[in-house]
């Protein structure tokens, strides 16, 4: 952050140089991520945090016994600093309460008996490293084995990995003894800037008080930025070049929905801004309404809104979202950074809670998803070395459950448990990466088996087993859908993969991320076969790839003949808006009409000129 020198035109007294002074200052126009929608008008506040870092050192063996001492107490008030944030919660919105309180309960269980901690332990031990060493070693190799696994939700990844970090920089605080960040002389109205706001940072912000945060790091998809949005605090993260172009106190005018801030604003960024925080509220009185009433077209046409849900954690934020249950709930958290397999009960114990929160609320619950480029230490041993130089197209999804099948049947016999307690047909089961109907077949014939074990062994099961549905997220699976169809209870259409399988375009690569287009003409076609392989046997199908939780693609989906979607919790209440705008007649037409293009751009302008038209109209 610059500090506040005077220039050479400064120093000359007198107001004359003071008014020259001031019509040099140009207004300066940042972008950053857009993280917090809302506009903030007020002065910059710079905050800074020494960094909680220590140089690498190691120990004589003798120090052994004293460094894991060390350890123990930088636990120990870890522990305690996390229940003191823990009962600061009341103070905060409902919303935050929600968020945060999950959080925090993850930071305590990583404070527990936790790989992290064994894992210093064990390199204080093995290694003579002094604890901060091993706790930033270990941290770095759990965050990157988090990081470098195959999953479509790379923003869960980042999460999950930033939680690990968060922790390892909160003992070596504690174990370096640097001071935390304080935030009590924040005045009154001001836009807090920082090179990063971290999540328990956001706990302690008062949202009556600072009306922004800007920050160089961070991005939309963490912890802190989901505080942001639940404190209601408009955010841009992100920004570059933020701390040295800002000083203490100068004007500055934040849109948290476009992603940018404005230094020195002029008198007519001014006056825009001051009408969009009435725009802004209104609009935000208007979502919060939307929660409570149905998702139905303007001509009676139902259309069923659930969340995706990655980990336990996110179940607040999908009940604050007014979701009509959960579409995907991906179950690889509970076999990630641990070096044992779950077994039924341990599995019955994670899902119990979650079907209990959603009281009677649909969950389609698939099965693990696991390749070989997946580093999970459980599932290590026993499955054939990973040697394909590309694993998406390797022993992955239902063709590794189906080559362990020990692993399918504990899921599903979980599974089956759980539902026999929930009312009937609360609980589908769904298959990860299905190419062809025998995959199907087999995983059903070990399923039924499963339930007849159950049975004999007295567990109670529901009447009818749960429906047994196949992921549609290759071109293969697409194509002989028809067939697949005969064999699955219902379809879900991963349009993530779908696209990446079709136009062979891994996103996570710079050189060909931008040859990814969902709306690519042989995507759409491929969801369309689907889709209408699953309607000529009257069979469920959804879509919860990142194209259910796009508005703008919804008057196409629906025209398509989709009825449920499903999407990133935060993505329910416009979604929803969306659909109540819309009359089902003009969807069909629409659809029909992208559906003759061949060119992707003009598919894309189509698209854009109907949303346009929605919202002019809604």
């Amino acid at each position: 952050m610059k500090t506040d020198k005077p220039d050479k035109a400064e120093t000359k007294a007198g107001p004359a140089a003071d008014r020259r002074a001031a019509r040099r200052v140009k207004e300066t126009v940042i972008r950053g991520i857009a993280v917090s929608p809302g506009i903030a008008i007020g002065p910059v506040f710079d905050t800074t945090e020494p960094p909680a870092e220590a140089p690498r050192r190691s120990i004589a063996e003798t120090a052994v016994d004293a460094e894991k001492q060390r350890l123990a107490a930088a636990v120990a008030a870890s522990r305690k600093q996390v229940a003191k944030l823990k009962m600061r919660l009341g103070v905060l919105p409902e919303e935050a309460q929600e968020e945060l309180e999950p959080l925090l309960d993850a930071y305590a269980m990583m404070l527990g008996d936790s790989r992290l901690i064994r894992g210093a332990r064990k390199r204080i031990e093995s290694n003579l490293l002094a604890a901060e060493t091993a706790v930033a070693d270990e941290a770095d190799a759990i965050a990157e084995v988090i990081l470098s696994a195959k999953d479509d939700d790379k923003a869960g990844l980042r999460r999950r990995a930033g939680e690990v970090r968060e922790i390892a920089r909160r003992l070596t605080r504690n174990l370096t003894q640097n001071p935390f960040r304080s935030f009590k002389d924040v005045p009154e109205g001001a836009i807090l800037v920082a090179e990063e706001v971290t999540p328990a940072d956001a706990a302690l912000l008062d949202p009556a008080r600072i009306l922004g945060v800007a920050t160089e790091e961070g991005g939309a998809d963490g912890h802190t930025a989901i505080m942001l949005r639940a404190l209601g605090i408009p955010a841009v993260l992100g920004v570059h070049g933020l701390t040295e172009a800002a000083r203490r106190g100068d004007q500055m005018v934040l849109d948290g929905a476009a992603g940018t801030i404005a230094l020195h604003p002029t008198p007519a960024t001014l006056a825009w801004a001051k009408d969009q925080v009435g725009v802004y509220a209104r609009e935000r009185t208007k979502l919060a309404k939307l929660r409570r009433l149905p998702s139905i077209t303007t001509d009676g046409e139902e259309v069923e809104l659930q969340a995706n849900m990655e980990i336990p954690a996110e179940l607040p934020l999908i009940a604050q979202a007014g979701a009509q249950g959960i579409g995907l709930l991906r179950t690889e958290f509970l076999f990630m950074n641990r070096e044992d397999l779950p077994d039924e009960d341990a599995q019955v114990a994670a899902y119990a809670p979650i079907v209990e929160a959603m009281a009677g609320d649909p969950i389609t619950i698939r099965v693990l998803d696991w390749g070989g480029e997946k580093e999970m230490e459980a599932l290590a041993a026993g499955v054939p070395a990973h040697t394909s130089t590309n694993p998406a197209l390797g022993l992955r999804g239902i063709r590794m459950l189906l080559k362990r099948p020990e692993l399918l049947e504990a899921q599903f016999a979980a599974i089956l448990r759980v539902a026999g307690k929930a009312p009937e047909g609360a609980v589908r089961v769904l298959l990860p990466m299905v190419t062809i109907p025998t995959e199907v077949k087999a995983a059903r014939e070990i399923y039924d088996r499963v339930a007849r074990r159950l049975r004999r062994r007295g567990e109670k099961l529901p009447e009818k087993l749960p429906e047994l549905g196949a992921m549609i997220e290759t071109p293969g699976a697409a194509l002989a859908a028809d067939a697949i169809a005969l064999e699955a209870d219902f379809f879900a259409i991963g349009t993530n993969d779908l696209a990446m399988y079709t136009l062979a375009v891994d996103r996570g690569d710079a050189e060909v991320a931008h040859l990814y287009d969902p709306l690519h003409p042989a995507v759409l076609r491929l969801m369309q076969f689907a889709t209408e392989a699953a309607l000529r046997l009257r069979m469920p199908v959804s879509v919860c790839g990142e194209m259910g939780g796009n508005p703008r693609l919804v008057p196409l989906l629906l025209g398509l003949g989709i009825r449920c979607l499903s999407m990133n919790a935060s993505a329910i209440p416009r979604v929803k808006q969306a659909v109540r705008s819309l009359d089902i007649g003009d969807c069909a037409r629409f659809a029909r009409r992208v559906m003759e293009q061949s060119d992707p751009a003009r598919i894309r302008e189509l698209v854009d000129g109907f949303a346009t038209g929605v919202t002019e109209r809604g």
